[in-house]
């Protein structure tokens, strides 16, 4: 059965083990859910997706961030400014991501966190961001995309959610080209980043076919970047950050093997 939005926006969430900010906006926060066992362990910082736009919060991805933290893993819920908030848009919105990143790699210690462990992840727009953040963090060596928005070009000639693109970057690609060239993943090099691309077949918010070119263009011709392809059969667009899904087990399993 495929997940709804509703499924996900509206399913109560499991409270985190702390709230923490990482800037004076009421947005730039952090959820963190740590591992219960003693020792160190690997991070994932989680990037919520939603278009970019203010509507759409962190809360719908606490299920996915408690099932990973049970699997062993400390995760990172970043909240951060979008559409709608104050500073939010392009670059502010890129700009609390890589304070956030920032934030967790500084605080490590006190998290129990291996800093050369700390992998990102994100879902829809935040898988854009997350790629965007291996592309401009050269300390990122893992990164993961889930039903990612991973050609922005390719979302405005789609106009994919109402052109939620246009909004996000301040405007179309001849207006703001240079706004295209510092966000979008497909225009982006990621050579030191192991990136995994997780995508659903039934995808209907995303088009699957922006994750299989991404791939395509990302290891053919110069570019040879490390992105493995995850397609997954019978999966739309929300399976793939719910746990009781079939999909999840293919998420673990990219989330362990960054982690590694």
């Amino acid at each position: 059965m495929i997940v709804s939005s509703e499924d996900i926006l509206d399913k109560p969430q499991p409270a985190p083990d702390e709230r923490i900010a990482y800037g004076a906006s009421p947005q730039q926060f952090i959820e963190v859910r740590l591992p219960r066992a003693s020792g160190v362990h690997a991070g994932l910082i989680n990037i919520h997706g939603g278009y970019w736009r203010a509507k759409y919060d962190l809360a719908h991805t606490g299920h996915l961030c408690e099932a990973l933290r049970v699997a062993g893993v400390a995760t990172f819920n970043l909240e951060y400014r979008r559409v709608g908030n104050a500073g939010g848009g392009w670059p502010g919105t890129f700009d609390d991501i890589r304070a956030a990143y920032r934030f967790v790699q500084q605080q490590a210690a006190r998290f129990r966190v291996d800093a050369d462990r700390l992998a990102v992840m994100g879902h829809s727009a935040g898988a854009q961001l997350a790629l965007c953040l291996a592309a401009h963090e050269e300390s990122v060596r893992s990164a993961i995309s889930l039903a990612g928005v991973l050609d922005l070009k390719k979302a405005y000639a789609l106009h994919l959610s109402q052109d939620a693109v246009v909004e996000f970057l301040g405007g179309k690609p001849e207006a703001v080209p240079e706004h295209y060239r510092e966000a979008d993943p497909m225009e982006l090099a990621i050579p030191r980043a192991r990136q995994w691309i997780l995508m659903g077949k039934d995808d209907e918010v995303v088009p699957p076919e922006l994750s299989l070119e991404y791939v395509r263009y990302k290891t053919s011709g110069g570019r040879k970047e490390n992105a493995e392809l995850v397609e997954i059969s019978g999966a739309g667009h929300f399976e793939l950050i719910d746990p009781g899904a079939g999909a999840f087990a293919r998420v673990r399993e990219a989330v362990m093997a960054a982690a590694a």
